[in-house]
């Protein structure tokens, strides 16, 4: 907003609803939730990076409160103006009661916030910490030109899901990009998500999340890098964006948004609602906290100073409280309707379960309503149906419609292509959907997120080529970290110039890239598993905002074969309905006498499903409605085996993919696959080969 003497700003009360910094013509209406506060001020500043207030304005319980509710419009005001608030209620930790007049707040609902002051230290303890606190910002969401930009609505069944960082993403030098590590330049490298042929980006959290605790490990200044510890629901992060404190936050990420529709690609964002960031009882308090602690946290019953913590992050969010069931929905619907959002995964998504004595909740209100609401019908929402307590709800999470991050996938098929003997049972049914785990309760294929690597573990790369975890740059002695990770490093540990072991890890990514794509489901894979990346072996790598997580763009021309794999592969899946069908399989007969699936060994038909030491499995899809028949044979045994191929009416299989053969001849283009002749094909050691069928 222009220059205008704050000091001389008028009010009146206000309304309640809505929560946060309401734009309106004649000025802005604010309202914030608390149900024991005795008193709060709104601060008004001048810039982003002033200390002093401009203006102090005093909520008065008779005339600025509604019931928990307190409001004052100020006239005048408008987009630009910087705000935060003091609340003033009884300092009594025993009973949950933990307000602190002299730590300045942002606004809960706030659509931005700036952090040019922002010391984490000065929220912790006593003290006032005005001249380091954060300050919210007005920003006006209708003053926007969508240019008619509308979520995308993808079917379920044909998503291919991007894991990325958005800092990550475009933060090395090598990205050559004008703004590296922020929605901008995203924007430059759509060309290259659209080549890939990915569907859908999932974004790390990009709701604010704080970034300026550091400490130094051997010279590498070490943060919160992945952003799992939210500040702010409403806010893009601030550091994702060019101008902030303009308060930017939301046209640059709808400047993103718009852009990747524009290239067909959907955009899903990681949400955080199980805990915040302001941590345990000795943690710094600037929101949830300060407002009203007892209402947004689960607290121990035995002495209330206490938080639960099922999320392993010291609280947990009261989700199902109905303010907190309210905030989260309003919270999804902000994305979704006015920033155009496409879907949602849900970190430790497994808390949103819990009543408030801890237990898990038969129907939870949270996951209920964003089940059956409205506004969210379209959005796709995906669950990691675990959490940090235990909690474990991988094929019965609460509802229908929700996607899981099915773990049982990423373990099984790491043991199978490993070379792990009596997987082929379980793997069949991961290859089938997961039908075990979803169809009994009604469940459909996409409800399972088909997933080998995610941000949390190995790189894809590492996975081949690490049987241990390498951590120490995580300065915490190596100790951080999953122990297990079902991974086999093709015989040399890290790096090698070893060319027969390189090959051999390039033809296990292959493998892997191969499975994931020809699995009923719905696959996900991760910002750079398509080059290569790597992380020297760091399955932890939370606190490195630096080379070790970022995207090497260099990877692309060095591992250009690797990438035009991925690319014909996704391209592959997305040309055959038979690999991501939208039910489970039901044994129709197409009209070549080929069920839609049947399971094979190195004979047709005899897959060995009782064999401990089987590691070969095979298995033929039945085209329908004029498509492909499909014929699929996996080798994961040393050695190459001759494996039977069915006969087919009227047809004759084509190979498209060997990844035992070197590149290209490893995957060939929609209409340049080889004729196979005969009725076997010898199919490699730890190697995946893919038939079509043609008239």
């Amino acid at each position: 907003m222009g220059e205008q003497d704050r000091s001389a700003f008028p009010t009146r009360p206000g309304r309640p609803h809505p929560l946060g910094a309401t734009v309106e013509p004649d000025g802005v209406n604010f309202a914030a939730f608390s149900q024991f506060a005795t008193g709060i001020e709104l601060l008004l500043f001048d810039r982003h990076d002033a200390v002093e207030p401009t203006r102090v304005i005093p909520l008065d319980p008779a005339r600025n409160k509604t019931f928990h509710f307190w409001h004052v419009f100020v006239e005048g005001a408008g987009p630009g103006l910087h705000y935060a608030y003091r609340v003033d209620g009884p300092w009594a930790p025993e009973d949950g009661h933990r307000f602190r007049r002299d730590k300045v707040l942002i606004d809960p609902y706030a659509r931005g916030n700036t952090t040019a002051l922002w010391s984490r230290g000065d929220a912790c303890g006593a003290g006032d910490n005005l001249p380091s606190s954060m300050r919210s910002v007005v920003i006006d969401p209708d003053r926007y030109d969508w240019e008619g930009d509308q979520p995308l609505n993808r079917p379920l069944n044909e998503t291919i899901v991007y894991e990325m960082h958005v800092g990550g993403f475009t933060r090395s030098e090598t990205s050559g990009t004008a703004e590296p590590g922020t929605f901008r330049a995203v924007i430059e490298k759509i060309p290259y998500l659209k080549e890939l042929g990915v569907t859908a980006v999932e974004l790390l959290p990009v709701c604010q999340f704080d970034d300026s605790e550091v400490r130094e490990v051997d010279g590498r200044r070490l943060t919160n890098y992945w952003g799992y510890s939210t500040v702010s629901y409403f806010s893009p992060h601030p550091r994702y964006c060019v101008t902030p404190e303009d308060g930017s936050h939301l046209d640059e990420f709808r400047d993103m948004v718009k852009a990747l529709h524009a290239a067909g690609i959907e955009v899903m964002l990681d949400v955080v609602f199980n805990h915040t960031d302001e941590g345990n009882h000795l943690g710094p308090t600037f929101n949830f906290r300060g407002f009203d602690n007892s209402t947004y946290y689960y607290l121990s019953p035995g002495d209330r100073q206490y938080y639960y913590d099922y999320t392993g992050c010291g609280n947990t969010f009261n989700c199902n409280h109905p303010i907190g069931d309210k905030l989260i929905l309003d919270c999804l619907r902000f994305w979704r309707e006015e920033m155009h959002v496409d879907g949602f995964r849900f970190d430790e998504g497994s808390v949103l379960s819990r009543g408030p004595d801890g237990a898990p909740m038969t129907y939870p209100p949270v996951l209920w309503n964003i089940e059956l609401d409205e506004p969210l019908a379209g959005a796709k929402v995906v669950a990691e149906a675990w959490d940090a307590a235990g909690l474990y709800q991988i094929g019965h999470f609460p509802g229908f419609r929700w996607g899981e991050w099915n773990g049982r996938y990423r373990d099984d098929l790491r043991r199978f292509v490993k070379g792990d003997a009596g997987m082929i049972g379980a793997v069949a049914n991961r290859i089938a959907g997961s039908a075990d785990l979803y169809q009994w309760s009604g469940h459909l294929p996409v409800n399972s997120v088909n997933f080998i690597t995610a941000h949390d573990g190995f790189t894809l790369n590492d996975l081949v080529s690490y049987d241990v975890k390498h951590n120490e740059a995580n300065g915490e002695g190596n100790r951080d970290g999953v122990d297990d990770n079902l991974s086999w490093n093709c015989g040399v540990e890290g790096a090698t110039d070893d060319p027969a072991v390189e090959a051999l890890r390039a033809r296990q990514i292959r493998n892997f890239a191969t499975l994931l794509m020809l699995s009923q489901g719905i696959p996900m894979i991760v910002m750079g598993d398509e080059v290569r990346r790597t992380q020297g072996g760091n399955n932890n790598a939370y606190c490195h905002d630096n080379p070790i997580s970022w995207f090497d763009w260099s990877l692309v021309e060095t591992n250009a074969d690797l990438f035009r794999f991925w690319k014909h592969m996704i391209a592959f899946r997305r040309r055959h309905t038979a690999v991501h069908r939208s039910r489970f399989f039901t044994g129709a007969v197409n009209d070549r006498g080929l069920p839609d699936i049947s399971w094979h060994g190195t004979d047709l038909d005899q897959p060995g499903w009782d064999d401990p030491g089987a590691r070969v499995l095979g298995f033929t899809l039945g085209g329908f409605d004029g498509e492909s028949d499909l014929h699929v044979m996996a080798n994961m045994y040393w050695a190459p085996l001759a494996m039977a191929i069915p006969p087919v009416q009227g047809r004759r299989w084509y190979r498209a993919v060997d990844t035992a053969q070197a590149p290209p001849e490893d995957i060939r283009p929609a209409g340049d696959e080889i004729r196979v002749a005969g009725d076997r094909y010898t199919v490699g050691g730890r190697s995946v080969v893919v038939l079509v069928s043609k008239d």
